[in-house]
């Protein structure tokens, strides 16, 4: 593991619990701000990162088991113009900007992420609706572009939006585990568009609406309550917990 890496891991843990403990106190709903959470998710969260606190792997599978159907939901192919003109191109105009706390913020195309240092998975995917698959991720670890971009010691959380308006955000653990990718490769090709091309998030420790695809832009920030509602996502909106730690 990086220096960055530990360092973040620490920064980005690093008052969970008292956090939580003294928005708990307070009157009425508990508001547990800078963190995205209420009550019950913190008690979730909490004891996950408890059982995770020395960041093990998601299990991988092997080539044998990867799912011969992996099924596609909600966006499959964006109604965006831009989006568009860029898929006519094979992608070659496309870049990801990385802002917010960062030293050198930027921008990287599609040709610099496939010259970073790459990872391969073979992961299982599991929905919210009830159904899973496993499949081949290729791309470059989170880690690694945030490294590349100076992510800035005050960061806490990573924001990332998508073409087709949905975002998230991920506190340090997930940021930077070292299964978190960027992939633009599944089962050995290149990530097709109903799957998220050019590129799409992988957190192999969350459940799958954790997994964006259609990636727009990545923002480091320091709290994530003044963006959105203040729920640190857009499906926390529709019902759906911000945290979905698996």
């Amino acid at each position: 593991m990086s220096a960055l890496t530990r360092r973040r891991l620490i920064l980005g843990t690093a008052g969970f619990g008292a956090a939580g403990l003294v928005g708990g106190c307070e009157p009425g709903a508990p508001q547990l701000r800078p963190n995205p959470y209420g009550l019950s998710d913190w008690l979730t969260f909490a004891g996950q990162r408890l059982l995770l606190a020395r960041q093990p792997l998601a299990r991988e599978f092997g080539p044998e088991a990867i799912s011969a159907v992996f099924p596609t939901i909600n966006t499959t192919d964006p109604d965006d113009p831009a989006y568009r003109r860029s898929k006519a191109l094979g992608f070659s105009d496309w870049r990801l900007p990385v802002t917010g706390l960062v030293a050198r913020p930027g921008s990287f195309s599609l040709a610099e992420l496939k010259a970073m240092p790459a990872r391969t998975q073979i992961t299982l995917h599991s929905c919210e609706q009830g159904w899973s698959a496993i499949g081949q991720w290729t791309g470059v670890p989170l880690s690694r572009v945030l490294a590349a971009a100076g992510m800035r010691p005050e960061a806490r959380y990573v924001v990332i939006r998508t073409v087709d308006g949905w975002w998230d955000s991920y506190d340090l653990f997930d940021a930077l585990h070292p299964q978190t990718i960027l992939a633009y490769g599944m089962n050995g090709d290149d990530l097709p568009v109903a799957h998220g091309a050019p590129v799409r998030l992988r957190v192999e420790r969350q459940l799958g609406y954790k997994s964006l695809k259609y990636l727009t832009s990545i923002e480091a920030v320091d709290r994530v309550d003044g963006i959105g509602h203040g729920r640190g996502s857009m499906v926390a909106g529709l019902g759906f917990s911000w945290y979905a730690g698996i």
